[in-house]
């Protein structure tokens, strides 16, 4: 087996491999594309423009949100190279593109109407030793950090407010964990490093060979898995359905998705629900899995192992699988298992604290960087593992990542300053110049367009998304 991961080590049998290095006037697109094991010879053809007054912050959003859609751009253009047999196409990114789509849960409309966003117990709240950050979108998670507090159904948050000002932050973090609640105490920046991603390549079989396909669809054929929820595993599929691929997301009956969610990151996918306890449904799914090329869980560690969906489980029936698995916190340590949400991450990891206010508020990115930056290079793994296994090296691929592992790259992985090779642009940013409209089951929809971009990209989604969970469990 062989292994490479930026910029350190994480657990057993997933080993850091030094990156090459290579022409480039990026250095967060190079470093994204090395740690994918993405020829140096190819950063050449990757361009910028647009608007550069966008995404602002204190740390390096903007140069995250664009290397994370140039490495997922770059890799779609390489396999639309396999697949059309022409040269690697030239990848120019749009700032503004880039920008729009990384908020794109904020642009969406459904007959005119925003989406909520947060809940009213999720925020930022004073303890009585610092800050703490709740996260109670979802109602079962609302109820339990209530029951965590001894607070009765339908508390407000005037009266938790009251509540958290006489605890310290740390114990209302742990108390909410046992009784699996979402709340992390705002915490500084640390100087211990993640992954940004880990690749793992087995032994196997080559895998099943791809017929000629159009530069717009790259990965037509490829049939994938989507175990996902929430915003960075359904951007990682949601992109490759805009490549073509036929995506279907499994989710369980019992743990509904909000259907504004899946409005944002359902296009060009199909949804079915399966309760992998139950016989029939089971069977249903193993028949999915017999066939299918790419399998992207956003489970914790472990969620999926007593029905033998482990890693190397799934490798061993499927040689040639690839497969790939996303969690909040990383893969070792004491919070590997916990759950975790973007802005969980940025309040655990230190992000909170460096964005925080002159009043000494907690602060957070102007975007939900890590869901969507992680999103996009899940994509992009996946991509360049499909066109690895059938030009470099065949065999099964087994990729990990983290949204604490995105935190890790942007606080200590990406320069705050700008590119010396890059000349500044200031183009007025206007998000309306990539935002369109269709009809959908929802309504109609007003949403971002797809920041990925080549020479013979896909300009939009062949499919507005559907309704959650209300597609029959089968390939097309």
């Amino acid at each position: 087996m062989t292994d490479r991961s930026l910029p350190a080590p994480s657990g057993p049998g997933h080993r850091p491999t030094p990156a090459a290095g290579g022409p480039t006037t990026d250095g967060p697109t190079a470093g994204a594309w090395h740690a994918l094991g993405g020829p140096s010879a190819l950063l050449e053809r990757v361009s910028f423009h647009g608007p550069d007054a966008v995404l602002p912050s204190r740390l390096p959003v903007r140069r995250l949100a664009r290397a994370t859609v140039a490495a997922c751009s770059l890799a779609a253009a390489e396999l639309a190279a396999l697949r059309t047999g022409a040269p690697v196409p030239r990848v120019r990114i749009d700032q503004g593109a880039v920008a729009t789509a990384f908020v794109s849960e904020r642009h969406l409309r459904i007959d005119g109407r925003a989406p909520v966003s947060f809940a009213p117990l999720s925020g930022f709240w004073p303890t009585a030793d610092g800050w703490l950050r709740t996260h109670a979108n979802y109602p079962h998670h609302r109820d339990r950090l209530l029951t965590a507090l001894g607070l009765p159904e339908g508390t407000g948050p005037d009266r938790l407010a009251a509540v958290l000002r006489e605890l310290p932050a740390a114990a209302v973090q742990e108390r909410a964990y046992a009784a699996g609640a979402l709340a992390v105490a705002v915490a500084p920046v640390r100087d211990t490093t993640l992954p940004l991603v880990e690749v793992r390549a087995a032994d196997g079989t080559a895998p099943r060979p791809l017929a000629a396909a159009p530069a717009d669809r790259p990965a037509a054929g490829i049939r994938v898995l989507d175990l996902t929820r929430v915003i960075a595993g359904p951007v990682a599929t949601r992109t490759l359905a805009l490549l073509g691929a036929d995506v279907l997301r499994i989710d369980p009956p019992r743990l509904p998705e909000a259907e504004d969610a899946h409005a944002d990151t359902g296009f060009g996918k199909r949804s079915a629900r399966l309760d992998l306890a139950e016989g029939a449904d089971r069977a249903a799914f193993e028949e999915l899995l017999a066939t299918a090329d790419v399998v992207v869980s956003g489970y914790r560690p472990g969620a999926l192992d007593a029905y033998g969906l482990a890693p190397d489980a799934l490798l061993a029936r499927r040689p040639g699988l690839v497969v790939v698995q996303l969690n909040a916190w990383g893969w070792t340590g004491p919070w590997a298992g916990r759950r975790g949400f973007d802005s969980l991450v940025q309040a655990g990891c230190g992000i909170a604290a460096t964005e925080a206010g002159a009043d000494g508020r907690p602060g957070a990115l102007p975007a939900q960087a890590l869901d969507h930056g992680t999103g996009y290079l899940v994509a992009a793994g996946v991509l360049r593992a499909l066109t690895e296994q059938r030009t470099a090296r065949p065999g099964g691929r087994h990729l990990r990542y983290s949204l604490a592992g995105t935190a890790s790259w942007l606080l200590h992985g990406i320069a705050p300053t700008a590119d010396p090779h890059v000349l500044p642009n200031d183009e007025p940013y206007d998000p309306a110049r990539w935002l369109t409209g269709t009809d959908a089951p929802h309504g109609r929809l007003r949403y971002a367009l797809p920041p990925v971009g080549y020479a013979g990209a896909p300009a939009d989604w062949e499919r507005p998304p559907g309704r959650w969970g209300t597609d029959a469990p089968v390939w097309r």
